[in-house]
This record gives structure tokens, sequence and C-alpha cells, in this order.
């Protein structure tokens, strides 16, 4: 049990929390205010676990995959390796798992639109985008700060943001834009991507950006070949914004993004190294989003509107090669395909949401009481292809949202609430049984904050929230019957603290440190079932935890970054047994210690250890410790002008070791040396 633990850490983290928040885009605990001394900003001033990696962070960690990418985020575990088709995201137990690429506890936006699958077998396509596309990702940990994005977020929401045609015009008329080369020795991987961007006047600006990825197998650090991990994935992205009206208070912002890989001759089960059981396929898995955005924010505080309408289609297509499964036996493709237990195998897979969110933000006060609120509500459509391993449909929702956030001097309480329908209905008849479901929920939480005017501030937050069914749960058995008509539940307690300060220790430094305790509970349970059964499900799940991070910078350049997590958790069976829930996350700690010679240099050394960790057969595996060497240089003369050059080594000691929750078959990727060259014009 974490008791003793939470006990032994309070002292720790009640001895650090932050300043006031600045008014940002989102209100309530949602803005932040932000202070930096090394890579990553902390932000402070919130009762939210929120960690924002910028692009300049996206550049220096070379990362193939946005899993990879934030695996540094306290509490978040990259799932199955380091493809993209293969990888998934887990947020303090809950997200991607050994089974399935995502169990809806995880919320993924990019530039406003859900994206990610329901319960796809065996593939790991919560998140299937490529990094270089991206100006900033942003991780919500927890539920409290979810309400604005979804229901039955339990793990946390990732954010991301496609880059703007500003970023490299400067925000004035005129052209501009980027070309970046990367090379990676392990596995004799490279990325090109170029950006160009175009501002004929005031107000109008376009980018086009098109990048492509390309890596062969990698090699463990025991030397030996780490099976179905090459890919190629070409991406483009299409942006263009225009500002209009009195003060230009109007804008109007259209993206389009698309990642592709087509795959020949792959196993099936994206977890694993070989064929296995499930043998072989060609598969071509296709993502793409569409998103406008109106925007109206004239000079009223009472008023900041937006708009959001967004489109996310993913598409799996997959033939299956026959003779490759021992399923198989003497069947023909046909009847392989069309036999309940391997039809999975054979499954082209589709999913299709469309929806608009209307949202505004106002600033007001009542007597005494300062609001800063953000009201809205949503309307969703997401569209399941039939299959021939389970039924396709839609999943029809409308939600309405606010969250207030109410400042009496030093102290801030934010109340959240979200409302919930939604109707699932089958596209094909299912026998004997009804072929819609409805349900609602209403859910919020409360966050409470205190800020002691010297840098110093506490928080608290409760929070509760459900899981309505899914489309995948759709079906005639007794266990997709119990799990349809029927939503999880659970609820999480978040109390910690933050300091910032400057001057700290030294004269010119910067620092900033965070800490938080949770804990969540996880009941009527749909998403798990027992160890070894399919068809009964746990009866709670919880999870407990220690997050912490904490930068500090000197005037001299010198500069430490840490992020740690440490926690455990609980699963209960129906008869009451219980044994360690089997998705925890990780312990870990990871230290950055650096130098910048202003913006012409950084070199930085990262040491990242890992403790308490299983395999995805919950096998034990010993503790791992990581180091990685990263370098930027930005040559001063004018003629390089322009210029980053970057330079990474993973894995420095070329470490044998298979990540947590990871098959056992799929090791971690041995030492890597990486470069990348970018020129900016």
């Amino acid at each position: 049990m974490l008791t003793p633990l939470l006990r032994g850490t309070t002292a720790l983290v009640c001895l650090s929390v932050a300043a006031t928040a600045a008014a940002q885009d989102d209100p309530g605990f949602l803005g932040t205010l932000v202070l930096t001394g090394g890579k990553r900003d902390l932000s402070y001033g919130t009762a939210l676990a929120r960690t924002v990696v910028d692009e300049e962070e996206i550049k220096d960690r070379q990362a193939s995959t946005v899993a990879q990418l934030i695996d540094s985020v306290p509490g978040v575990t990259l799932v199955n390796g380091t493809t993209p088709q293969g990888s998934g995201i887990n947020i303090r137990g809950f997200g991607a798992n050994t089974t399935f690429g995502s169990d809806q506890k995880i919320a993924v936006q990019i530039d406003g639109a859900s994206v990610g699958s329901e319960e796809l077998y065996r593939i790991g396509t919560q998140l299937f985008t490529d990094p270089m596309l991206y100006r900033q990702v942003e991780v919500l940990r927890g539920t409290i700060g979810s309400f604005a994005y979804g229901s039955g977020i339990v793990g946390g929401v990732v954010k991301l943001e496609t880059k703007d045609a500003s970023d490299f015009t400067g925000g004035v008329p005129g052209f501009g834009g980027s070309q970046t080369l990367e090379y990676s020795s392990n596995g004799d991987g490279w990325a090109t991507s170029t950006n160009l961007a175009w501002m004929p006047t005031d107000g109008v600006e376009f980018l086009l950006n098109y990048t492509l990825r390309d890596q062969g197998d990698l090699k463990a650090g025991d030397g030996t070949t780490i099976g179905n991990s090459s890919f190629r994935t070409p991406s483009w992205l299409a942006k263009g914004k225009f500002t209009f009206g009195e003060d230009d208070a109007q804008s109007l912002t259209l993206s389009y993004s698309e990642t592709v890989a087509d795959d020949k001759d792959v196993p099936y089960d994206q977890f694993e190294t070989t064929a296995g059981s499930f043998g072989r396929v060609d598969r071509r898995t296709d993502t793409s989003q569409a998103v406008a955005e109106y925007r109206y924010n004239p000079a009223s505080d009472l008023i900041d509107l937006r708009a959001n309408l967004s489109y996310a289609d993913q598409k799996i297509d997959v033939d299956y090669i026959d003779g490759s499964s021992p399923f198989q036996g003497g069947q023909s493709v046909a009847a392989f395909c069309a036999s309940p237990f391997t039809a999975v195998i054979c499954a082209d897979n589709r999913y299709q949401t469309t929806k608009l969110t209307v949202s505004n933000r106002a600033i007001f006060n009542t007597g005494a009481v300062a609001h800063d609120m953000l009201a809205g509500g949503e309307v969703i459509r997401k569209e399941r292809l039939d299959a021939a391993s389970s039924p396709g449909g839609e999943d029809r929702r409308f939600a309405i949202f606010v969250v207030d956030e109410m400042s009496i001097g030093q102290f801030t309480a934010t109340p959240a609430l979200r409302y919930e329908h939604s109707r699932i209905e089958s596209s094909v008849p299912l026998a004997g049984v009804p072929d819609n479901y409805e349900k609602d929920a209403l859910m919020g939480g409360l966050a409470l904050a205190y800020d002691f005017g010297n840098g110093l501030s506490v928080f608290g937050s409760a929070a509760y929230t459900e899981g309505l069914p899914i489309i995948d749960d759709l079906g005639t058995t007794a266990t997709a019957l119990r799990r349809i008509g029927m939503s999880e539940k659970s609820h999480t307690f978040e109390i910690g603290a933050e300091y910032t300060g400057v001057d700290v220790f030294a004269q010119g430094d910067s620092f900033t440190i965070r800490g938080n305790v949770y804990q969540t509970e996880l009941w009527d349970v749909t998403s798990y079932t027992v160890a070894g059964s399919t068809g009964s499900e746990l009866d709670s799940v919880e999870s407990r935890g220690v997050e912490l991070e904490a930068s500090y910078g000197m005037a001299s350049g010198v500069y430490f970054d840490l992020a740690g997590h440490l926690g455990d958790g609980t699963e209960v069976n129906p008869d009451r047994t219980s044994t360690t829930w089997r998705n925890s996350p990780a312990d870990r700690v990871q230290l950055t210690v650096g130098k910048k010679w202003d913006d012409a240099l950084d070199l930085s050394w990262e040491v990242v250890h890992a403790a308490d960790r299983r395999d995805a057969l919950n096998a034990d595996l010993p503790d791992n410790t990581v180091h990685n060497l990263r370098a930027t240089w930005r040559p001063e003369q004018s003629w390089a002008a322009g210029t980053e050059v970057r330079f990474g080594v993973e894995n420095l000691l070329d470490d044998d070791y298979v990540g947590h929750l990871s098959s056992p078959t799929r090791k971690a990727p041995g030492r890597t040396f990486k470069v990348s060259l970018t020129k900016t014009f």
C-alpha cells in the first residue's frame, strides 16, 4: 500500500506550489503562468497536474513518435515500443494497455479534434501521427482538468497543437519556412520535414508541412534485432488563418493533417515482434484530421467565443496473408476470416468522429468574487465500420459543461460540471436484443487553491466522472449486454503544493518545484476482466501515486530539471481478492543536468531510472537506468543565421532491457546516435 509513502512525502510536497495564475486562453485551473530554468516549462498557479512539451523540446528529443516524446512526463508510460502503429500512451495506469491501444480513459485531441480508435485488439493506434507537425504537446493528468474535453477521462488528456505560419514569418507579411533533415544510427532511420509559410497581407496566413519518416528494424542493447520495428510514414499538414473584423476581433482557422503507413507482410499483432499465432498481414493505416475554428474576441471581458468543428478519420485496411497463422489449419482464407475466433485478424476498421464544440469565456465580478468562467456545449457523432469480428454503429452524444474559477483575495475555488447524453445504435440488427441504447451522466469536480503571496501556494481537488458505453460494447452475449447497460464510474482526489521564485539560492537564479499526491478509484468496471478471464470484469481498480516536477536555472546557464513518479495500484476481483493493478506505471525518476551558452549552445545529460517494473505478462523486470546525451548548436556566424544542429545519444551505455508494460519479446532500442540539421528561412 502507498499510505506510508504518502505520509513520508507529504512534507516534501507541501514545501512546494506557485504564484498567482496569469490569464491565458483557458480559464480556471486550466490557466497557467510559466517559469523555467531548464528545458521544460513548468506550469504553476493551477490545481491541475499539467506538463507542456514545447517545440524546442520536441526538436531536442528527436522522437519518432509522439508517445516516445511524452513518456518523460511523470506518470506517463510508453507501452509497446517505438513504432507509431504499435505504441500507446498510458497515464497513471490508464489508457493503452497490454491488449488494446486504448481503454477510453485518455482523451487525445489534435487542434481540438478527438482522435484515436476504440478497442482495437493488439493494435496500439491511440495516437498515430508525427511529432514534427506540432509546435506543442500538452499533457493534463487526472480527471479534474478534463470536463471541457470529455467524459470518463481518468488518466488524462493529451492535446496537440499544430504549427502556425506566423511561427515562421514572425507575424508579418512575407515568406518563411524551415527544412529539417534527421538521421538515426539505430535502424538507419531518417526523416525530412519541410515547412512553407506565407502571409500575403496582414490577417492572412498559410502553412504547408510535409514530413517523411523512415526507419528500419532496430537493434536492442544485446545486439539482437527487434522484429516488427520498421516503418515508413509520410505526413502532411495544411493550415490557414484569416483574421478580420473591427480591431481584428474575429478569426477563422482551417487545418488538415494526415499520416499514412502502408505496411507489407507484417505481424498482425503490433505488440509482438514476430507473427506468432495471429499470422501476418498487409496493413494500411491512414489517420486524418480536419478542423475549422471560428473565434470572436472583441474588447469585452464577457465575450471570448470559440466554435470548433472537427472531423477525425482513422482507417485500418487489412489483408491476411494465406497460411501465416497456425489457427488457419486447413481452412480456406474465406473460412478462416469468417470464424468468430479469428475474424479479428482479417477485419478492416474505420472510425469517423465529427464534433462541434462551442464555448465562451467570460470574466466578471459578483460582489467580492471575481469569476473567470468557461461554458460551452458539444455535439459528437462517432461512427464505426461494420467488421466480421464485431458490429459497427453510431455513438451520438450531446454535452454541456461549465468551469468557473472564483477568486476572493488569495483563495480560489473552481467548480466544474459536465452533463453528457449518449445514444448508441447498431448498424446491423442484433438478434433478440435492442439495437440501440441510451445513457446519460452528470459529473464534475471542485479544485481549491490558496496563494500565500510569497511564491508558495497549496491546492487540492476532488473529481467524479463516468465512462459511458462505447460502440465496441454492442453485442448479443451476456457480457456485451452487461457492458452496454452500465457506465464506469471513478473518483480522484489530489492534494499538492508549488513554490516558485527568483534569487532563491544565488543571485539571478530561478527555481520552480511542484508536487502532488493522487488517489483514483474506478468501479462498475466494464473495461478490464479478471486475469485469465474473458467475460468476468474486475470489481474495482485503485491507483495511487506521487508526482514531482522541478526546474532550477542559474545565471551562469547551468540548469537542472527533475521529474518523477512513485506509486502503486490494486485490482479487486469479484470475490474481493486483490492483486497489484496490472497497468500501474513504474516508479521512475528523470534528472537532466545541462548548461546553456545564451542561445548558441545547449549541452545536457539525462539520467532515467525506473523500478518496480513489469512486462505485458505481469512478470517482474529488473530496475534499469538509461543515460541520454543531447546537444544543440546555433552558429553565430552571419552565413549560418537560422541554422540549428542537434546531436543526441540515447541509451548511451547500450543497456539491454524491456520497457515497462511491453511485450517481453519487444526489447527497448540499444545505443542510438541521432543528428539533425534545421535551416529556417
